[in-house]
């Protein structure tokens, strides 16, 4: 189905009223440090929530989730579900300590609890970490699902894609700041929602007999029960490129192993999340926006997973399984099956003209909500952890915000020149969560001794991290071949991580205890009972997710 004249209004209409919010919010610019990279600590609790989901679903979720949902099933949605956990964990017992610590940015709670040095290593490496895997690999996605729905499809359009998914996100978020992104983002996760939703339900009607929504799910349950398995078993389900989907999601391994590794540091510990809860009124209306988030995030594999299934489903030959030979050629490059191609391939199938326009705003939304997100807080990182400190002692705020805004533009520039590099990386959700995986334990257990361990020390800080990638790396040679079996574990990339995670966290309490000799540290947290209070409001939100994640996982078990 062609893009059609009424599918360009919508669209243009869409960017034209992000833009309008974007530049209406920043309308008389952004004069002091606080207002450009927090906002000047104005958010409310539902535009905390909204902008949280607006910068988590992104292309990586929206297209490689769906990818994943292609290839494994439902189970990928376990990083949904556990992440609304994770949520209610953060809110209650994360959020406390940095709101009173009356932070920037994470790498300044490591200056407090640690040292400049540690908060310096672990700054730079946050900032490689979003310019050369996270805003690049969202550009890479977002332009090649444009590509795929309103290009050649051939990647030849796809540089122009980038560039102009870049200039659209800078076009508002270089200038206003926090503010410009967390506002937008409001309007950002309506779309978001509305149009996963829209895309969801048409793909649907076309698995069910007779057309309908509910026939359709009953349908596509009875034709790939298998796909609806939360706890996979070792060879349960054999992804269309031929590996074992254990592999990626080894079982009770997920809900008791790695996943709290990934999802614990990913929504406590990195900067373009937790910035929008840093951003709030006070601390119970964060805590408010995080049970929002929770609630929306298990709304989330309806729109990001499910649709990967329907697409599997459609591609499936006689025998159920999805070949070479039954799928459509838009799956196809160079013999091999490309999963990620599902999200866009449903869109551009099976949307009618004047919807399409609002499926490609809600995916545009989700691309560009990152992006303006990603480049704030590379922003923010650089300017208040880095030039500050070291270059701009005496700088005053206009000085800094200018800073950020060159820095956004540096991040940006290097980002559109390294997105068409990536070429094919298969389940790119799975590439992005493996090798962040390599960093992220180590830095989950400087953090969590750090706020809940008085006894952690500097220097174990430092060893438990730099540690942690040889660790990592240990457990990374075995799948790559060259490792002798009796001398290294092949795992599951999860346990991996669990692993990881354990080993750095007893090196910290081991070089804690020699070098203290068992005393608290001078920069320990002293923590009370009372300091973890929450709000009722809180309390039963937290009760309902709780219930509701029971009641999924007994169902799909």
């Amino acid at each position: 189905m062609d893009f059609g004249t009424l599918d360009y209004v919508v669209f243009i209409s869409y960017a034209a009223l992000i833009m309008f919010i974007g530049l209406w919010v920043s309308r008389k610019g952004e004069k002091t440090a606080e207002g450009y990279f927090l906002a000047s600590k104005s958010l409310p609790w539902w535009a905390i929530g909204s902008s949280l989901i607006a910068a988590n679903i992104s292309a990586e979720q929206f297209i490689g989730m769906s990818g994943s949902g292609f290839a494994i099933g439902l189970a990928i949605a376990s990083y949904e579900w556990m992440a609304a956990l994770s949520l209610l964990i953060v809110g209650k017992f994360f959020l406390p300590i940095f709101i009173k610590q009356q932070l920037y940015t994470i790498p300044e709670f490591v200056e407090k609890r640690y040292s400049t040095n540690l908060k310096t290593i672990l700054a730079i490496f946050w900032i490689c970490l979003f310019v050369f895997v996270n805003l690049t690999s969202v550009l890479y996605l977002g332009a090649k699902a444009l590509d795929t729905i309103l290009g050649s499809g051939d990647g030849s359009t796809m540089m122009y894609f980038v560039v102009g998914l870049a200039l659209f996100a800078a076009a508002y978020s270089l200038w206003g700041g926090l503010s410009a992104v967390a506002w937008t983002d409001v309007v950002q996760v309506v779309l978001l929602v509305i149009g996963g939703l829209v895309t969801t339900f048409i793909a649907i009607t076309h698995v069910s007999p007779d057309g309908g929504i509910i026939s359709g799910f009953q349908a596509l349950y009875e034709k790939v029960p298998e796909k609806f398995s939360m706890i996979l078993e070792q060879g349960e389900i054999i992804t269309p490129n031929g590996k074992d989907a254990w592999w990626d999601l080894p079982g009770l391994a997920v809900l008791l192993g790695g996943m709290w590794v990934a999802n614990l540091y990913y929504w406590g510990f990195n900067q373009y999340i937790i910035q929008r809860t840093l951003a709030a009124k006070s601390l119970g209306e964060a805590q408010k926006g995080i049970a929002f988030a929770a609630f929306l995030k298990l709304l989330m594999p309806l729109i990001v997973e499910v649709p990967g299934i329907i697409a599997y489903v459609l591609n499936a030959g006689p025998d159920g399984a999805v070949t070479a030979q039954s799928v459509d050629p838009a799956f196809l490059k160079d013999g091999a099956i490309i999963n990620d191609s599902a999200a866009p391939w449903l869109i551009h199938k099976f949307v009618p003209t004047g919807l399409k326009g609002l499926v490609l705003a809600a995916l545009a939304a989700a691309i560009v909500s990152s992006l303006a997100s990603m480049l704030n807080s590379t922003a923010t990182i650089f300017t208040m952890d880095i030039y500050k400190p070291y270059f701009g002692k005496n700088a005053g705020d206009g000085q800094l915000v200018n800073v950020g805004r060159i820095t956004a533009v540096i991040a940006l520039v290097i980002s559109i020149l390294l997105a068409p590099q990536l070429g094919n990386l298969g389940q790119v959700f799975q590439y992005i969560q493996e090798y962040t995986g390599i960093v992220s334990p180590g830095i989950l257990a400087v953090f969590m001794l750090g706020l809940f361990w008085k006894k952690t020390t500097n220097n174990a800080a430092i060893w438990g991290v730099l540690l942690s990638i040889p660790i990592a790396m240990y457990f990374k040679v075995a799948p790559n071949g060259w490792s002798d079996s009796s001398l290294f574990v092949h795992i599951p990339f999860l346990q991996q991580m669990m692993w990881t995670w354990f080993a750095s966290s007893l090196i910290m309490v081991a070089i804690s205890y020699i070098e203290g000799k068992g005393a608290d540290h001078e920069k320990g947290i002293p923590l009370t009972r009372q300091f973890f209070a929450t709000s009722p409001a809180f309390n039963i939100s937290a009760i309902i997710v709780c219930l509701i994640l029971v009641f999924l996982y007994a169902m799909f078990w």
